[in-house]
Formats: C-alpha cells, sequence, structure tokens
C-alpha cells in the first residue's frame, strides 16, 4: 500500500468497469468506488479479484442510523440472494471484522435476522448458522434479533442473506420517504400545521440530518483479494465523499488482509 491510498473512482457513465478494477487486482489503485450497475459490478469484482481463501462469496455490507450513538452495519444487501448456513457464518466473520476496525468497537455484537428471538424459529438454515456463529468464542453473538430491532442498536452488526436484507434496506429507505413526505404534506394542511412545523422544526432538522442517506453511501462487497465500494447510483457529490472516505478506512486498515487471517484462525479453533 502507498503512503496514501490511491482509488479508482467510477461513475454510472463509465464503460470501463473491468479497466477498473483490473488496476486494483495489479495494485497500481488501492480501491474502487463505483456507482455503476451492482450485478456487473459484483460479477466483475468476483471474478478479478477472486474471494479471499475461506470465503465462498463476497457479500455486501453497509451502516445504517439507529437509535443508539452508534450506527448497525448490515450484511448481506443483496451480491447474493440465497446463502447457506456456512456462507451466514462466513458474513459474520467477515462484519465483525469490518466494523471491528473501522469504528473503535473492540468486539462488535453480532446477531442473526429472524422471523422470532426463540430459537424455534427459522428455516434449516438459519438454525445451523446460528450454531455455527455460536461455538465460535471470537464473535460476540448475541443470537436471534426481528426486523423492528435493525434500528434500536441492539447489535453492532446484523447477519442476514442478500433477498432479506435488500428486501430491508429498501423498505427503510421507503418508510424514510413516506414520513418526510407526510411531515411536508401536514405542514401545508393548515395555518395550525404550519405553526407547529415552525415550532417542531429544529426537531425535524435533526431527525433529517441522523436519516440523511449521502453520510451511510458506500456499500462494501467485502470477502474479495480487493477492495471495491458500491456508490448509490444517484448520489450526490457529499455522498459520494463519504463512499471515497469509506474506501480509504478499509486501505488504511488492510480489511481484506484482517479478514483473511481472521478467518484463518477460526479454523484453526
Amino acid at each position: 500500500m502507498q503512503d496514501k491510498p490511491s482509488f479508482v473512482l467510477r461513475t454510472k457513465k463509465d464503460a470501463s468497469m473491468r479497466r477498473v478494477i483490473e488496476l486494483v487486482k495489479d495494485n497500481r489503485a488501492d480501491a474502487c468506488v463505483s456507482a455503476g450497475n451492482t450485478g456487473a459490478l459484483f460479477a466483475l469484482a468476483s471474478f478479478i479479484l477472486r474471494t479471499l481463501p475461506g470465503i465462498n462469496r463476497p457479500a455486501l455490507i453497509t451502516s445504517l442510523p439507529t437509535q443508539a450513538s452508534h450506527p448497525v452495519w448490515l450484511l448481506d444487501l443483496g451480491a447474493n440472494v440465497s446463502h447457506d448456513a456456512e456462507t451466514l457464518f462466513q458474513n459474520a466473520v467477515m462484519g465483525s471484522v469490518l466494523v471491528q476496525h473501522l469504528t473503535d468497537i473492540a468486539k462488535p455484537s453480532i446477531a442473526l435476522l429472524n422471523v422470532g428471538e426463540e430459537n424455534n424459529k427459522g428455516n434449516a438454515q438459519v438454525k445451523l448458522a446460528n450454531d455455527l456463529i455460536a461455538k465460535t468464542k471470537s464473535l460476540n453473538y448475541i443470537g436471534y434479533v426481528e426486523g423492528t430491532d435493525i434500528f434500536t442498536g441492539k447489535a453492532d452488526v446484523i447477519v442476514t442473506d442478500g433477498f432479506t436484507g435488500n428486501v430491508a434496506l429498501k423498505t427503510s429507505e421507503g418508510i424514510a420517504k413516506f414520513l418526510l413526505n407526510e411531515i411536508q404534506r401536514t405542514a401545508q394542511s393548515s395555518w395550525l400545521h404550519k405553526v407547529f412545523s415552525v415550532i417542531a422544526l429544529p426537531v425535524f432538522r435533526r431527525l433529517l440530518k441522523k436519516m440523511k442517506a449521502d453520510q451511510y453511501n458506500g456499500a462494501s462487497l467485502i470477502g474479495l483479494q480487493g477492495i471495491v465500494i458500491k456508490s448509490h447510483g444517484n448520489a450526490s457529490a457529499n455522498a459520494v465523499f463519504h463512499a471515497i472516505e469509506q474506501a480509504i478506512h478499509e486501505v488504511e486498515q488492510q480489511v481484506p488482509t484482517k479478514i483473511k487471517t481472521t478467518i484463518e484462525n477460526i479454523l484453526l479453533e
């Protein structure tokens, strides 16, 4: 790695996604930040960079705001639609390593998203993944959580399959837009509501700042032998800046190397 991390920024208008990822593979760039098609990015990055030893599939992970003072990191967000138990377990390891080295949390709490918190809930793969994660002493596993727990701050990392994770992410984005539209519509419905909106404006502003998507832009495609960050296709300049910051932090912390080392250590347990 160079003294100052280098990266290649690829916009959705750039047709050279393959070339950009090859620069990372050839060590001519430390990371790639792309706002291009997610499926194409995943396919090319997986083919060119390859997964780390011990990792079956890469996963998309991003941070989301919570009621607590810290965000929650959710994976997988759609890189793979279905996951077996082993892949869910590997995602728990990768999520733990990423959060440990990108935040000040020494031992991130890990949870598995399920239809209930009881041990008898969930399908066979989720139950088997629960057993695999629970018996790994190096992971701070707290068990199952439900969808209502995602934004409470109950866990630092929440693991799920790509289908469920993508639906949860898109649903939360839709609810946020709905609430903001309702606030704006209600404020214009009567003079009383207008007065109320002025009084409540400081609260709304704090809420908007916390929910602002820009500061959570940049999903990491982890599990590869290189650093790739997916930015929203319609991201603002400020949002792209946050995605670049994410890439720089991962380069500085050598996240792929640390995931590789952690996986190797766990396999020896």
